[in-house]
């Protein structure tokens, strides 16, 4: 049985004609690796959270002193031990300046006639709390950050040398290095800290002496595995020189994990700072740190639970926020990571 045929006319068919721009067209705009990781970035809510959350307490650690009109080392016994205590809010009945005093709830403000506003109360001196939290963050952020750029830039040296070099000059590199990390740290800094006095440069220094040793056998670790790759192997049959190979090939493929490491080597270095300025190793008074601040705040705990508070919420958020960024840089920045 012969079925029968059905042609299509010739006028339903149309060629379709691709110039060759077109079809070799690339419809995405390339982007660069860090354009890449900006975008991949991007998408870490906790991360771009946080990064607003750190933006903010920096800039109130500069701008906090300055907003209340009360110095943070002015003393006035007659305000001493005041809660806090802010305008407008004082009327939904929280800091409102109300504390306990023999048991019974009172209005300090009017009991010692203080016509004034302390937003985060007073200490047994008088002095502002809210100046002096602003001030110690802001000397807590300094210390970590001039840390950590000490540690990043002998971390990287070392490491690089070592790694690059190899041979001989590894093998002595790091047995230094064993050698110091075998030292406990907080012995290498009570010994500084004796040697110096105690203040913002001996601690510092203490926390420098050890702390690049985790960069350097990271950056060693890349610069052997980068070192032996086809790309720097051709360079250097091309003629490029020992200074060319490290600042073209190798220090671009290792900064991804150097800034990884550095967001989170200064929340260890602020936790650090106030690990010694609690146990009275660190700043003396009257400076007025982080760890300073909730030292103060431990011994008037149970009485005055807000002068350990608010310091204790800033070192927490500054720690969680540095090391939310971290986890989002290591994710925007790791190839491995993509889409």
């Amino acid at each position: 049985m012969q079925l029968d045929k059905q042609q299509l006319p010739p006028e339903k068919f149309e060629r379709v004609a691709i110039d060759n721009e077109s079809a070799e067209r690339i419809t995405k705009p390339s982007l660069s690796f860090w354009q890449d990781a900006w975008l991949r970035l991007r998408k870490n809510k906790a991360a771009v959270v946080s990064i607003f959350v750190l933006l903010l307490l920096i800039l109130m650690a500069f701008i906090g002193p300055h907003l209340n009109g009360h110095s943070g080392d002015h003393q006035e016994i007659r305000h001493a031990n005041l809660p806090p205590k802010i305008p407008g809010i004082e009327k939904l009945g929280i800091f409102d300046g109300v504390g306990n005093m023999g048991g019974q709830k009172v209005d300090l403000y009017e009991m010692k006639k203080v016509d004034e506003y302390y937003w985060f109360g007073t200490d047994g001196l008088g002095r502002d709390l809210f100046t002096r939290l602003w001030e110690g963050t802001q000397i807590s952020l300094f210390i970590a950050f001039v840390a950590s750029i000490i540690d990043l830039v002998i971390g990287v040296a070392y490491g690089g040398i070592s790694g690059y070099f190899g041979g001989r000059t590894d093998d002595i590199m790091q047995r230094i290095v064993e050698i110091l990390i075998g030292i406990p740290t907080l012995i290498v800094v009570i010994l500084m800290i004796l040697i110096m006095d105690p203040g913002i440069m001996a601690i510092i220094i203490a926390i420098s002496i050890t702390g690049w040793i985790g960069m350097s056998r990271i950056v060693r670790a890349q610069i052997l595995k980068y070192k032996s790759q086809e790309f720097v192997l051709a360079s250097r049959t091309l003629g490029a020189g020992d200074g060319r190979i490290i600042t073209k090939h190798l220090m671009p493929n290792i900064l991804g994990i150097v800034i990884i490491n550095t967001m989170f080597t200064i929340p260890g270095a602020i936790f650090f700072e106030a690990f010694l300025s609690f146990i009275g190793i660190g700043l003396q008074p009257p400076a007025a740190s982080l760890g300073t601040l909730i030292n103060d705040g431990y011994k008037v705990m149970e009485f005055q639970p807000y002068v350990l508070l608010f310091p204790s919420i800033v070192i927490s958020v500054l720690m969680i926020a540095f090391n939310l960024i971290g986890d989002g840089l290591r994710d925007a920045l790791d190839p491995k990571m993509k889409d």
